[in-house]
């Protein structure tokens, strides 16, 4: 099944892109946005407004609440459902959106891993937050070696999720991952779009962040936080600008520092997707989406692929 996937990192304009460009191949956008499948968490993960979304379908926005679990793995199923809708009625698929891990599964596949339960989720939580992520990370080395070694010691989401992985399934987590991956469900054809000015880039995410504290990220925060019962380590609150506000509430700084770090994470964050990008191994269509002419270029560029 044919795809079409439209990449590149944060505030470089790629939902401004999205909807023209789905207007002139005849298509239905995919988003590829691990913030924007979240309920409720609108303003600090940008999503497309209302008004776009009623001119141009999405899928994969507000489809769980922010204290539910979502991985690479849903969504990988999510996606190739909706990529099989959308080919069904003729229409191409576009997946648009930032997060590079979902591309890569979408791309290479994704190991068969197990359903987590709510209650072994519920007990490695519980022992990350009575233990720590060093104690943890030592039990996970006892329990596959392999698979620690690939873990920062700090890193408590993915010693989390390893655990929960092995108990799960009832055996090391590496030996899951050594297995053969299933064939990816779809064919996917990318256009990157990369900054050539990176001071420009940078701009960018400086006044989407200003912006986005004037519109209310703070009590946007908050509110998840209340309703959702969420804590300092649940995945929605991991995310750029959601992470520096979260702490900022919690007191452990003001709200322009919040907003100061959440800066600095972010333009990371961009760093570590244009990464990705130049890592790609296969082929691509390489467009500056600050280019005067960038619109009509990938609009061009969609459609001499589906020329070939």
């Amino acid at each position: 099944m044919r795809a079409l996937a439209l990449a590149g990192p944060t505030a470089c304009g790629k939902s401004g892109f999205a909807p023209p460009l789905a207007e002139a191949v005849g298509g239905e956008i995919i988003s590829v946005d691990s913030g924007a499948v979240y309920r409720k968490m609108d303003i600090g993960t940008a999503k497309p407004s209302a008004a776009v979304r009623a001119q141009i379908p999405h899928r994969l926005i507000d489809v769980c609440n922010p204290n539910e679990n979502f991985n690479a793995g849903i969504f990988c199923r999510l996606a190739a459902a909706a990529a099989a809708e959308i080919s069904a009625r003729g229409k191409i698929p576009l997946l648009a959106g930032g997060t590079m891990m979902y591309f890569h599964a979408l791309s290479r596949g994704m190991h068969d891993l197990p359903e987590i339960s709510a209650a072994v989720r519920g007990a490695v939580r519980e022992d990350m937050k009575k233990f720590g992520a060093a104690a943890m990370h030592r039990r996970l080395a006892k329990l596959d070696s392999a698979a620690a070694e690939k873990i920062s010691e700090n890193d408590s989401h993915r010693i989390a999720r390893a655990l929960e992985l092995t108990a799960a399934a009832g055996r090391p987590l590496s030996e899951l991952t050594a297995q053969k991956k299933p064939p990816p469900a779809l064919q996917i054809s990318y256009i990157f779009l990369i900054p050539e000015d990176r001071g420009r880039l940078r701009q960018r995410i400086a006044a989407r962040l200003k912006n986005m504290f004037a519109a209310g990220l703070t009590a946007e925060t908050r509110a998840v936080i209340s309703e959702f019962n969420l804590h300092a380590d649940s995945p929605p609150l991991r995310m750029a600008g959601y992470r520096q506000t979260a702490a900022h509430l919690r007191g452990e700084y003001c709200e322009t520092e919040a907003q100061k770090r959440a800066y600095y994470a972010t333009c990371q964050l961009a760093k570590r997707q244009a990464t990705w990008i130049r890592n790609w191994r296969g082929a691509a269509e390489i467009i500056n989406p600050f280019a005067a002419d960038a619109e009509n270029k990938i609009i061009a560029a969609a459609k001499g692929i589906f020329r070939r």
